[in-house]
């Protein structure tokens, strides 16, 4: 079973995926990966921590206390996540007082979107509580592993919103978003997200979103048989790539392949040739009889 990642790794370089998958090679933790897994973390416990927010909403409040509520929460939230990876921020020569400075406009402007959605949803309602909690749409689900044996592919969701009986697989990103719709690793990795759900929870997806959290951008994808038929194939060349002992060649890309940090191992075919049959070897070993 492979990991949907590995559907988007493919496409943007499939000499990197075999020397990560199959030989064991990985990229050391850059800057940009830290604050990337920060900011992830904190939206994570954000998802989390709505339910509980949402029920201590017991009676009506003014939209700047509620804002306020929101905003003490993330905060907190976005500390715990600094403190949790410390050891991983200063490794990348970042102050942990600096990139707390660096996300919290981001946190802050989710704290407003939220508590502005919550406020208007109870204020025309007039619901709270327990109550305000179970009609309150849409719910989201974060972090969902789906694993399908069906489909070969396993996966984790960032978030689900849930509108009833429809189910929409939101991914969330970091990093520079394109100037229309998404990138297309982005585009196979949350359609393949759809997928998941699909045969995990039995309906049927329509729609699905890309949210570029740095530059505040939700890009939609719409679902259709063609896109379903484009997956389920990139799925069998995977599985296809990962199972030959055949190194790929250069992805012909002088941008990715500067920005890489296995570029060294990468253009060393001598390493590279015998680490492959030290692979070769080992599998041979192993499958031999006893």
């Amino acid at each position: 079973m492979i990991s949907v990642t590995s559907l988007s790794s493919y496409l943007y370089c499939q000499r990197k995926l075999f020397l990560e998958r199959v030989l064991g090679l990985f990229e050391l933790p850059k800057a940009a990966l830290i604050k990337g897994t920060v900011r992830h973390e904190t939206y994570d416990l954000i998802n989390k921590g709505e339910e509980a927010l949402v029920r201590s909403i017991t009676k009506l409040i003014l939209f700047e206390e509620l804002n306020a509520k929101y905003r003490r929460e993330y905060d907190r939230m976005l500390r715990e996540t600094i403190i949790k990876n410390k050891q991983q921020i200063i490794g990348v020569e970042l102050l942990p007082e600096d990139l707390f400075m660096q996300v919290l406009p981001l946190i802050r402007n989710e704290a407003g979107t939220r508590s502005k959605q919550l406020f208007d949803f109870f204020s025309k309602h007039n619901v709270f509580g327990e109550e305000l909690w179970q009609k309150l749409t849409p719910k989201i689900l974060s972090e969902q592993k789906i694993d399908s044996p069906n489909l070969g592919l396993k996966g984790i969701i960032d978030q689900i919103e849930v509108y009833g009986e429809e189910y929409v697989p939101i991914e969330l990103k970091t990093g520079k978003c394109p100037k229309e719709g998404v990138w297309p690793g982005h585009r196979i990795q949350v359609a393949a997200y759809a997928l998941l759900i699909e045969d995990f929870f039995k309906k049927d997806v329509k729609e699905a979103f890309v949210n570029y959290l740095d530059s505040q951008e939700r890009r939609q994808i719409l679902m259709n048989q063609f896109l379903r038929l484009e997956v389920v194939g990139l799925i069998d060349k995977v599985k296809s790539l990962l199972s030959r002992y055949e190194l790929p060649g250069l992805s012909g890309n002088e941008n990715k392949c500067c920005m890489c940090s296995l570029k060294d191992k990468c253009f060393d075919d001598a390493y590279l040739k015998k680490l492959l049959e030290d692979k070769k070897s080992k599998t041979l070993n192993i499958r031999a009889p006893t």
